[in-house]
């Protein structure tokens, strides 16, 4: 998506950095990273990676932190790359969020984010159920009770109608996916603040703060700051 094999040289923004996976590979193609995540879980994780693998290396940093803060933001100084993948939309604040991360991106740099797509009441009803998994403990089983069979049976209807065995999809779902399925399902199932927004929305948005759309796919983008 930037457009290149290396980014030696480039400074690199990793906002909401998860597992630290995305920091991990940034940094062995020689970019200098900051990683920083609101959950203290993630920002352990992306530690032990740094640990086991960049050890004490000054150019990777990592903090435990907020993108909706704007005294951390600022205090961050410019990016040559901000990398904001599937973060945004989870903040609650989805705007601000954007607003706070296109401020960190230098003059001919890039943001690289992506954006849940708004799919009117189909992202409404989605947000119900999230808000409801995430209310109390019987909210959270009485959505899995739901939701956990409906997504086994309409994959295992899916596979037979292409006359395929419904027990491949989740025997080798682990190796192409990262993760267990139900494990899938449940991280989108439990996803909330969940916000959406049409790409329209999200290009004029960034136009009118000196963006131009480099390169997109899907809901997946990559701006360019062009303003002085």
């Amino acid at each position: 998506m930037l457009g290149r094999a290396r980014l030696d040289g480039l400074s690199f923004l990793d906002i909401g950095s998860g597992s630290g996976l995305f920091s991990l590979a940034a940094r062995r193609l020689g970019a200098r990273v900051v990683s920083f995540d609101y959950d203290p879980e993630s920002v352990a994780c992306t530690r032990q990676l740094k640990r086991r693998y960049f050890t004490d290396d000054p150019d990777w940093s990592i903090a435990e932190a907020s993108v909706l803060d704007p005294d951390f933001m600022t205090a961050l100084g410019p990016f040559d790359v901000v990398y904001a993948f599937g973060s945004l939309h989870h903040t609650g604040d989805l705007w601000k969020a954007m607003e706070l991360a296109a401020n960190r991106v230098a003059t001919g740099g890039v943001l690289h984010t992506m954006i849940y797509l708004d799919r009117g009441l189909v992202s409404v009803a989605w947000r119900a159920v999230k808000r409801a998994y995430c209310s109390s403990f019987v909210g959270r089983i009485a959505v899995l009770a739901v939701f956990v069979p409906y997504f086994a049976i309409r994959g295992g209807l899916e596979d037979l109608c292409r006359l395929k065995n419904p027990l491949r999809r989740y025997t080798d779902y682990r190796r192409n996916r990262g993760m267990s399925g139900v494990h899938d399902w449940i991280d989108w199932l439990g996803g909330y603040p969940y916000e959406f927004a049409k790409p329209a929305e999200v290009i004029r948005f960034m136009e009118a703060r000196g963006f131009v759309l480099e390169r997109q796919k899907d809901t997946e983008y990559v701006f360019r700051s062009v303003a002085e």
